[in-house]
């Protein structure tokens, strides 16, 4: 990613920049390598939250309750400021389930799994540097997990379009390894789905990872996590 990247990858990088040249040829290399090329698209933002006609009228609770699939138009981002931007990989190969019970909060449950080789920065060499064995390793981990296992309160009566606060906490596990960590999110009831976005900030360490400065760029420690969930009734 810039997110796990060798010196000597970056040194590579720097001087076929250096012999391309300074000009416009060898600013379009770069920002092509390595900047960003992925934009982060909120399920919750715009009018992705208040497209339907139903927009502004009350949910019942039983329309919220229940148990619910992850869709395949859903997202998972994956973000790291380097020296130079913000870079964003995101993964289109989500799946998973959540029960939702807005009497009991204890009740309620979630998990989700993406496949690591399908994280996608639009740069087809850097992606593929980042599935070797000295970074995420996805030959011997092919998938990443969360399973929230407390949210906060969510109230009972829910308006079409509007937007609810909830925290998550639960565990991710990346590379085998496992790390709390509490999602800031908010949920939407929309044309009959609910529509989730969530954030959450892990660092390198926490799954075993070192931060690759270079030469190049300089990574800040930080790896922003943002959940863009669709789900449906099961």
């Amino acid at each position: 990613m810039e997110i796990l990247k060798k010196k000597g990858y970056w040194i590579i990088g720097g001087v076929v920049v250096v012999l391309i040249g300074g000009g416009i040829l060898g600013n379009q290399y770069m920002n092509s390598y390595l900047g960003n090329n992925v934009e982060i698209e909120s399920v919750t933002s715009g009018t992705a939250a208040g497209s339907t006609e139903q927009a502004g009228t009350a949910v019942s609770a039983d329309a919220v309750n229940g148990e619910w699939t992850i869709a395949d138009t859903s997202n998972i981002y994956w973000s790291i400021t380097t020296s130079r931007e913000t870079v964003n990989f995101v993964d289109k190969s989500v799946a998973g389930s959540w029960t939702v019970d807005l009497n009991d909060p204890t009740a309620m449950s979630g998990q989700g799994t993406v496949q690591m080789a399908e994280l996608d920065s639009g740069n087809a060499q850097r992606d593929e540097h980042l599935q070797t064995a000295d970074f995420l390793d996805v030959a011997t981990y092919p998938e990443a997990q969360f399973e929230a296992k407390s949210f906060t309160s969510l109230p009972t009566e829910w308006t079409e379009g509007e937007k609810v606060p909830v925290q998550m906490t639960g565990t991710m596990t990346v590379r085998g390894i496992e790390k709390e960590v509490t999602f800031d999110s908010e949920v939407v009831y929309s044309g009959g789905q609910l529509l989730l976005s969530g954030t959450t900030t892990v660092t390198f360490a926490d799954f075993g990872l070192t931060n690759p400065h270079s030469v190049v760029l300089e990574t800040e420690n930080d790896i922003r996590v943002q959940l863009e969930l669709v789900l449906t009734k099961a």
